[in-house]
């Protein structure tokens, strides 16, 4: 079965692992709703895939945000119809000594990291179990699967992200409808490079001493809601240059 037609919802699609999940998925014909706190550039994600020859629209919203999910997930369907493909990418990746994690910044960032799928899930799962076809796919990290220091939070709301993901999967097994998670490690994006790494010296200490492209990361999203990938749920899918090995 070809994905050619099929509507996908991909979050924190502005830029870096979002843009470049919805540009391969778009390779394959899908029809795109980019969604964002940052519009812009989800309307630029948005206008580089149609160029691509898909339909395509942005919105933007709170990922952690009931009502704004809500509001972006019926226009996805009055634009382009009801949606077979979530790709649940947004998060925040902030660093933070465990001494001074506070508990407001520790509730806030599950919100969004976790939170944020679940919602997602709320309100697009039903539609397509009742279609019998559907994929879900969730960006968590291999940080969740190694442990990272000054990253309890993140840390926390990722392994909550793979949990989430196996639990949906025994849930809905005979639904038609997948739940997988892909683990990125180390991938070169605007993300990484504002964050308080030096990327260069850190890609030597892992095994293939070299980042990740966001490539590596949307072909992988892109088999696993391949009709291939039918027989595959509650899977981890490492992409991580050999950082984990499950």
């Amino acid at each position: 079965m070809s994905l050619k037609g099929k509507v996908a919802v991909v979050t924190g699609a502005a830029r870096g692992l979002g843009r470049a999940i919805c540009e391969r998925l778009a390779e394959d014909g899908v029809h795109i709703s980019a969604w964002d706190l940052n519009l812009e550039g989800a309307a630029e994600t948005a206008e580089i895939v149609r160029k691509m020859g898909v339909n395509a629209i942005a919105c933007g919203g709170d990922a952690s945000s009931a009502a704004d999910i809500a509001y972006a997930h019926a226009r996805t369907i009055k634009d382009l119809g009801q949606v077979s493909i979530l790709v649940n990418n947004a998060a925040l990746s902030p660093f933070c000594k465990f001494e001074d994690l506070t508990e407001e910044a520790f509730e806030g960032l599950l919100a969004i990291n976790l939170k944020g799928p679940f919602l997602c899930c709320k309100a697009m799962v039903p539609h397509m179990v009742s279609s019998g076809w559907g994929r879900v796919i969730n960006i968590s990290s291999s940080s969740a699967q190694t442990g990272a220091k000054s990253m309890a939070h993140y840390v926390a709301s990722k392994g909550g992200v793979i949990g989430l993901t196996k639990a949906l999967a025994q849930e809905y097994a005979t639904s038609g409808v997948t739940f997988n998670n892909v683990p990125p490690n180390f991938v070169d994006t605007p993300g990484l490079r504002d964050a308080p790494v030096d990327v260069e010296t850190f890609a030597q200490t892992t095994p293939m001493k070299r980042t990740g492209k966001p490539r590596n990361i949307a072909a992988a999203v892109a088999f696993l809601a391949s009709e291939d990938a039918d027989y595959i749920t509650g899977h981890t899918l490492g992409v991580n240059g050999g950082r984990y090995s499950n």
